[in-house]
């Protein structure tokens, strides 16, 4: 439930405020002045203050710069009178969310209030491991970080900054890190915040269709077009475009969306006339541009005006540390879609699900979280309700670890079946060790190393040859020997490999 302070001198209009959020089951507290709005932020959390501009004492401007050196979480919203709207505006410029003018009506402060709410949510979410960051915000040493990432505390810190200005985006990622989340937290956090965000996936529509979804067409413009279409440009006027999958687009809409971009324009299917846009562009693929470059496949002009301030988002596999943050954060969304009351994930299912590679990145885990939900009957997520396949990266460190355990010949074990064999009057294969241990010291108890390096030498691929069932190959490989040179001492110590199959 989120905490609201109210602040104004108006004591009528602040009580219709408090009730009008109270009936939207807001926790409500009320301030008469900027100074003591201050005062309480720095007492207790609030996720919002709604503040008149103009009071006494300190002054609503005043008390946002207060409060967001205190705590850069909090959303601020400004009431003001129209004779103060200019001074609104200049709040918002210092880190406000938004204004309202008096008059207001609750469903615009609360629909405006909840706006806000799901923008901040956006950026703490993209993956559960961001700071957390208000509108206006960068981030600091001082800000709090909910996970442990540092790749993801990168890429909050770039999104704080793009949602400052007005350039064009690309969002680099594997499919399934959140590239679509990272658009809508840079578009709902920037001054277009207020107009529309709409999504195309460039990937999913054929070629013959997608300039006309772009951009509209003429009646009779070709085939099928009966009326005049209006394009995914046109009606994003003010707002911001997302073109998914940009990578999949031919040369020729290339062209095209390289005019959009230096030009402003765009001249819909089967027209003369050009239609100028104001829209902000954020492109995302998952696609080697670099490759697709040198290929001729994409080209080298559309890519650097797209790519001015990239956001690279990282695969989930190598941001582990995120993984208990992204489950426990899941969990909690699922209780709420479920009505259950789960209340984490046991600790031998959190190692696997961290040991997991997630080639499906964040929407796997996702999908595997509630999979958990639909299999487990208790209050805990346990490793049976785990579906097999995290299972798998587990089974292979396993054997993989396991082998590796194998192959590793203790250098101990071989002195003492050496010494064990030297010390043996007539031990079997090989003609250079019937002797017993005192011969094998040489004449006056002297050591003989010529002696000593064969015995050493022929247990070790001895006990080479046991451990990997007598195959050639791989007791070349796993003992660290050139195939040839252990063929020639395999000859020279007569040592039959089939014995050991």
């Amino acid at each position: 439930m989120h905490k609201v302070l109210v602040v104004d001198d108006d004591k009528v209009l602040q009580q219709n405020v408090r009730q009008a959020l109270e009936y939207h089951h807001f926790v409500v507290d009320v301030a008469d002045n900027g100074k003591e709005a201050v005062n309480k932020v720095y007492g207790q959390k609030y996720d919002l203050v709604v503040m008149d501009v103009n009071m006494p004492e300190m002054d609503g401007i005043q008390a946002l710069t207060e409060i967001k050196k205190h705590d850069p979480s909090v959303i601020v919203l400004i009431l003001t009178a129209y004779s103060n709207v200019t001074d609104a505006v200049k709040a918002v410029k210092e880190g406000a969310y938004n204004y309202l003018e008096k008059p207001i009506s609750s469903e615009n402060l609360v629909a405006l209030i909840k706006r806000a709410l799901k923008a901040r949510s956006m950026v703490e979410t993209v993956g559960f491991s961001s700071p957390t960051l208000s509108i206006g915000e960068t981030a600091t040493s001082n800000d709090k970080f909910v996970g442990e990432s540092n790749a993801m505390k990168k890429v909050f810190d770039v999104i704080s900054k793009l949602a400052k200005v007005n350039t064009p985006v690309l969002i680099r990622g594997e499919s399934g890190t959140g590239k679509e989340l990272v658009a809508k937290a840079i578009h709902y956090n920037s001054p277009r915040k207020d107009e529309k965000f709409v999504t195309i996936n460039c990937g999913a529509i054929s070629e013959n269709l997608i300039e006309s979804e772009l951009f509209g067409h003429e009646k009779g413009a070709f085939t099928g077009a009966d009326q005049r279409k209006i394009g995914k440009f046109q009606f994003a006027e003010g707002g911001t475009i997302f073109l998914d999958e940009i990578g999949d687009i031919s040369a020729a809409m290339q062209v095209k969306l390289l005019r959009v971009l230096q030009e402003k324009t765009f001249m819909p299917v089967g027209s003369n006339r050009e239609i100028k846009v104001d829209v902000r562009i954020i492109a995302a693929s998952h696609k080697p541009f670099e490759e697709m470059i040198k290929e001729g496949t994409f080209r080298e002009d559309l890519f650097y005006r797209l790519n001015v301030l990239p956001v690279y988002l990282p695969p989930l596999r190598d941001r582990k540390t995120d993984i208990p943050h992204l489950v426990n954060h899941y969990i909690s969304y699922f209780n709420n879609v479920h009505n259950l009351k789960v209340k984490g994930a046991e600790p031998e299912a959190m190692e696997v699900l961290s040991n997991y590679s997630w080639p499906g990145n964040i929407r796997e885990l996702r999908n595997i979280i509630e999979h958990c939900f639909i299999m487990e009957s208790s209050d805990m997520i346990h490793v049976n309700s785990l579906p097999s396949i995290v299972f798998k990266d587990q089974k292979k460190a396993e054997t993989k670890d396991q082998v590796a355990e194998d192959s590793v010949i203790d250098l101990e074990d071989i002195q003492n079946s050496v010494l064990d064999h030297a010390a043996t009057p007539a031990s079997k294969g090989g003609n250079d060790v019937h002797f017993s241990f005192g011969a094998k010291l040489g004449e006056g108890g002297k050591l003989d190393f010529a002696i000593a390096k064969d015995l050493f030498e022929r247990e070790f691929i001895v006990q080479a040859l046991k451990l990997n069932k007598g195959r050639i190959n791989q007791t070349a490989l796993n003992a660290n020997i050139p195939k040839k040179t252990l063929l020639r001492k395999i000859e020279k110590y007569e040592i039959n490999p089939k014995d050991y199959y």
